[in-house]
């Protein structure tokens, strides 16, 4: 594995950085090929659900966690299982329960007594978090203690213990599960930490020619394997690779325009937002559609990021941090719903929205 290096935030300065090279350009035209080689890979064992493993890569590239909701039986495990096989990573599945600790996840310290002198030391325990991979399944289902235990580690990519951080190894990517039908008996990610998962990933029901595939599939007796695509070191330098990546400032005003515009307080923010949200995105929500724009555009082979990337990967940036009020409830407004009007309704900086002296924006 590489050497290991403290991650940069999320919305970390990409002018410090410097720009993609030649030798960069080929790693790019590389990296179009591997993305379809890893979908069918992956297309091996999971049938359909393109759009989910799509956003998943972008994630890695990113730096970025996911949260997946959906019913139980959509393979949302089998999927971030097979997903680990083919990036050949590490891989650890934590169930969540409702007497599930801290400890249980990060690990703890054991005293081990040494026979020949007799003296007792402590030794920490590592537990699942040091993977690369980890699933967290069904998070909603343990106390806010338990689940901070993760976020910390997700944040921070260390684990405290006795006074002590313990690295995890890179790259680091955390997923969480969470059922939408059984919610007695669970505990709600607050909003502070659903904020920290890059996206929100609807897992919705295969079409019928899918399902048919799927019953058929595994309903015989087959064993697919598969074969790596990337490692863990081609995957860190993938995600440098993207901190490197220009943006222009016209995209990144967009980015900016429709996070602000989420906010029922802000001026510029449409009336159907006053009218349907308590709260909206915060700073984060900006970063990680500009990094989720630019790992997509990444993913196709282009350097050059639109504002049509960023759209695109506006509901699942969004959705988790937009919170409705009782009139969108009443009105089955959704969050996406809402994303959908918003797209709409927030244009993006044409050329008399900047101060050409100095190509700053105008502040409206």
């Amino acid at each position: 594995m590489a050497e290991q290096q403290t991650p940069a935030p999320p919305g970390g300065d990409d002018s410090r950085a410097a720009a993609p090279g030649p030798g960069d350009q080929k790693i790019i035209e590389k990296l179009k090929a591997v993305r379809g080689l890893m979908l069918a890979e992956i297309h091996k064992v999971i049938i359909g659900q393109d759009a989910v493993i799509e956003l998943l890569m972008q994630a890695m590239m990113s730096r970025g966690h996911c949260l997946l909701v959906g019913v139980p039986g959509l393979a949302k495990t089998l999927m971030i299982s097979t997903l680990a096989r083919v990036l050949k990573l590490s891989f650890n599945r934590i169930q969540f329960t409702p007497d599930l600790m801290p400890s249980d996840i990060t690990g703890t310290d054991v005293i081990e007594e040494d026979l020949t002198t007799g003296r007792r030391a402590f030794r920490f325990v590592k537990g699942p978090v040091f993977a690369n991979i980890i699933l967290a399944d069904e998070i909603n289902r343990t106390p806010p203690k338990t689940q901070a235990a993760l976020l910390q580690s997700m944040q921070e990519y260390h684990v405290s213990a006795g006074g002590q951080n313990y690295p995890l190894e890179l790259p680091f990517f955390a997923l969480a599960t969470q059922n939408p039908i059984e919610q007695e008996g669970t505990y709600p990610l607050p909003e502070a930490q659903l904020d920290r998962f890059m996206f929100m990933i609807l897992v919705d029901y295969p079409s019928y020619q899918e399902e048919r595939q799927i019953v058929k599939a595994t309903t015989a007796d087959a064993d697919e394997t598969l074969t790596p695509v990337l490692s863990g070191p081609d995957i860190l330098t993938l995600q440098k690779l993207l901190r490197k990546a220009p943006v222009s400032q016209h995209v990144v005003d967009y980015a900016v325009h429709l996070t602000r515009a989420t906010r029922p307080k802000d001026g510029t923010a449409p009336d159907f937002i006053r009218n349907y949200l308590t709260w909206g995105a915060g700073p984060r929500a900006a970063q990680y559609l500009v990094l989720a724009a630019k790992s997509r555009a990444l993913l196709r082979g282009r350097l050059n990021v639109s504002c049509d990337d960023v759209r695109q990967v506006a509901k699942p940036v969004l959705r988790h941090r937009l919170f409705t009020n009782f009139n969108a409830d009443a009105e089955g407004m959704s969050p996406d719903a809402i994303v959908e009007l918003l797209l709409k309704a927030v244009p993006e900086p044409g050329a008399a929205d900047y101060d050409r002296r100095n190509d700053s924006l105008v502040e409206a």
